[in-house]
This record gives C-alpha cells, structure tokens and sequence, in this order.
C-alpha cells in the first residue's frame, strides 16, 4: 500500500527523495485572484455570488445570528460538550504559560530599552468545513487569541446546507463555550478577503470590519487567498495537506504505527502519511496492520488514496541516526518517536511542527486534548516556522527612554556611524540637541 524508499547506505541529502504532496500555490493565486477581487470592490454581492458557486448556498446575510449560535450550544451532544470544555481548560492551561511579560533592560546609567508585547487589536479565525468540521480548531484558534489580549476575535466557516445555510453546528456550539459572538457563515477564499478587506452585508448590522491578521487552516483556495493578502494583513502561514511523520524501530507496536499513519490519512486524499525506520521486519508488519485496519476505517477509500499517494511512504534507513536526519529533512507538521529512548531522540529533533513521544502519545491527542495547538507548519516549513500560540498575535514594541546625559555619551558613536553610511542628516538630529 506505501511507497517503499530505500535510504539505506544513502550519504545524499534526503530532501529531493522523501514523498512530499505536489502542490502549486502560485497556480491558485491566479485561478483565485478574481474572486478576491471581487470581494475587495464589490463586498456582499461578490460574497454572495462565491458563496453560491462554491458552496452551494444563497446567503440572506454574511453574520450568523446570536440566537443560532446560543441554540447550538444548548443542543449540542453532552459528551461533545465535556470533551471541548476539557479541551478548552488544557489548552489555556499551555498557552497561558507562554504569555510574555514585558521587560527593561538598562543599557546605561539613564538609558533603558523596554520591549512591550502588544495584542493585534482584531484577528479573524478561519475554521474550514470541507470533507470534515472542525470546532477543535475554534478552540486552537480562540484560545491562543484571547490569551494573548486580542480584544475583537471574529470566526469565519463555511456555511452547511444541511445546517440551513449556517456554518456547522458543531462548531457554533463551540464558539459560543469560548464567549465569541461574531461569527460569519462564509468560507474559502471570499472569507479570507471578507476578512482582509472588511465587507458590506445586507444591512449596516451586517457589516465585517477588517481584521489585521488571519489565521487557521484550510484548503488550497484559502491558502492562496492568503498569499494573496499577505502584506494587507499578517497570516499565520500557508497550510498545506496535514502530514504524519513516524520515526520508529523494532521496538515500535506495529498497530499504533498503523493506526497512527491511518489517523492523518482519512482528513483528505493529498494527507501525507511517512514512516522512517531501521526495521524492515517492522515495516512489513505495518504493512500488514495497515491491510487489517483500512478495510476497517469508516472513510476507507479516502485512506486507501492518501497512503497510496506518492506523499505517503516507508523510508527505510540504516539506523536512527540516519533516520533522525531524515525527518530533520522532512520536517514533519506531526512527528512521532517510537523508539527506544523515545524522549532523548525528541529532544534531538530540530525541525517538526510538533514532537509526540512513545507509544502513548499519538497525533490524535494532539489534535483535540494534549493542551498544544494543532495549526502546524506543513510542507516542511517546520524548518523555519512555529505553530499557532500566543505569539502570534503579538507585536514586540521597543520603548527607547535615553535622558540627556545618556545621548551626550553615545552621540559621537552615533555620529560617527551616520557619517560613514553618508548620512549626516542623522547624526545631526543628535547633535542639533547639544549646541556648542
């Protein structure tokens, strides 16, 4: 069923030979770009028009009613309740801790330097309805937000036939247990630009102000729509498929590798789903798990696509060192360690959007209730990016605070510096301040 790549006694850089799903951004921009425009200068009836063509909806009005949004709570499914409530508690558990403070630090006697971390003031949080909903990603959205200090947080989702038009109930239900009460039923690409550039509605109540950063994952057209207002606003970054990345050896349950590659499998066909291992013994249990346990997923045609994919695949290598310069290659959005000494490879591991470790720690908990966020870097850009947190809605401001004793020291410093890059003009604006 996977793609077998032998790495075995390999010295080249893995990067140009692990399975990775092909996908041109750039060919959407331009497939995407007339309906942003659009959106950008005709408002609610390019939205409208999107909505219908994309989704199947007509839209009466671009914000969800405060009474639909109460009424999915009320009748949402107890057991579903208690599990985003938990999920809820754990995660302000974690990104409370990673809330900064600011500091001063005192350069000089009379000149200090204080970085304030000032909150964005408006953020809006996409959450996508394709081939499945998701109010855990309200929450992994939320929560990070209204840690951080954002005083205005509005949700865009995808509007449901099924729900009358409304986005899923579920994850309404799961706004309104966050306290969020602007919610927009608009997906795709017309949100993200309905969110970047504020839009009309059917009357003024109706009306979505511009956001100045967007965050959450979504399909390819969200992703492109982002690209496109980069620059308009802050994103958190381009989400591509989602992607699990195993690093095991024969110690490894071939049921939980399994069942772990099958877990990111079902969220789409493009999903990546990689083993790395010194164990070909392992590799072919797995395979075999993997014959027992598709037959058994409720989405199995979609799994059968995604690890028959040529982004899904078997690595084999000649030992974990080599294997650990393998992921460090592939940069997984989700990486697990099932080895020996499981939490000593981990702490090796340079570049992952997040580490899950042992036997007892799989992706699926991540999802939903570790406390971490699951909006991750995909695409290998855990190579040079993080995960959603507080700190992304953030902004580190310098406060410079020099008296006049603390100038007349560095002044000719700052002279000397304005002189050699010719420009005077700086150097002047300080010694303009103390005449001879």
């Amino acid at each position: 069923m996977l793609n077998r790549i032998d790495l075995r006694g390999s010295r080249r850089d893995p990067r140009g030979l692990l399975p990775r799903a092909q996908l041109d951004v750039s060919v959407a921009v331009e497939q995407i770009r007339p309906v942003v425009v659009a959106v950008r200068e005709h408002g609610f009836s390019a939205i409208r028009e999107a909505t219908e063509r994309f989704d199947g909806v007509v839209l009466e009005r671009l914000r969800v009613p405060a009474a639909a949004i109460t009424a999915a709570a009320e009748q949402l499914d107890p057991d579903v309740r208690a599990a985003l409530l938990v999920v809820i508690e754990r995660a302000r558990k974690v990104h409370g801790d990673q809330r900064r403070t600011d500091v001063t630090t005192q350069v000089v006697p009379g000149g200090s330097v204080t970085e304030r971390h000032v909150p964005v003031s408006r953020v809006g949080l996409y959450v996508p309805g394709g081939l499945a909903v998701y109010p855990s990603t309200v929450v992994m959205n939320v929560v990070p937000a209204q840690v951080a200090g954002v005083e205005s947080l509005v949700v865009a989702s995808p509007p449901q036939p099924e729900n009358g038009g409304l986005p899923d109930a579920r994850v309404l239900a799961a706004c309104a247990l966050l306290g969020v009460e602007e919610v927009y039923g608009v997906g795709g690409a017309q949100a993200i630009a309905m969110l970047g550039y504020g839009s009309d509605g059917a009357d003024g109540s109706d009306r979505c102000e511009p956001v100045d950063v967007i965050t959450g994952p979504g399909n390819i057209w969200v992703t492109a729509a982002k690209r496109l207002l980069q620059g308009t606003v802050g994103i958190d970054a381009e989400a591509g498929p989602t992607e699990i990345a195993i690093l095991a050896d024969e110690t490894a349950s071939p049921g939980h590798v399994a069942a772990d590659l099958i877990s990111q499998a079902e969220h789409d066909p493009l999903a990546a789903s990689v083993l790395v291992t010194d164990s070909p013994e392992l590799a072919e249990a797995v395979e075999a798990q993997l014959a027992v346990q598709v037959t058994a997923t409720k989405h199995e045609a979609r799994v059968r696509e995604a690890l028959g994919g040529r982004q899904s695949g078997i690595v084999l290598v000649d030992d974990l060192e080599q294997g650990l310069r393998v992921v460090d290659a592939y940069a997984a959005e989700h990486l697990e360690i099932q080895t020996r000494d499981a939490r000593a490879w981990a702490m090796r591991v340079r570049n992952a959007g997040a580490i899950f470790v042992g036997a007892y720690s799989p992706v699926s908990l991540g999802d939903y209730a570790a406390g971490s966020n699951h909006v991750l870097p995909t695409a290998g850009c855990a190579r040079h990016s993080s995960g959603l947190s507080v700190q992304s809605f953030l902004r580190g401001i310098h406060v410079i605070e020099y008296d006049e004793a603390a100038l007349r020291d560095v002044a000719p410093h700052v002279v000397a510096l304005a002189n050699a890059e010719d420009l005077p003009a700086h150097g002047q604006a300080v010694t303009a301040r103390f005449p001879s």
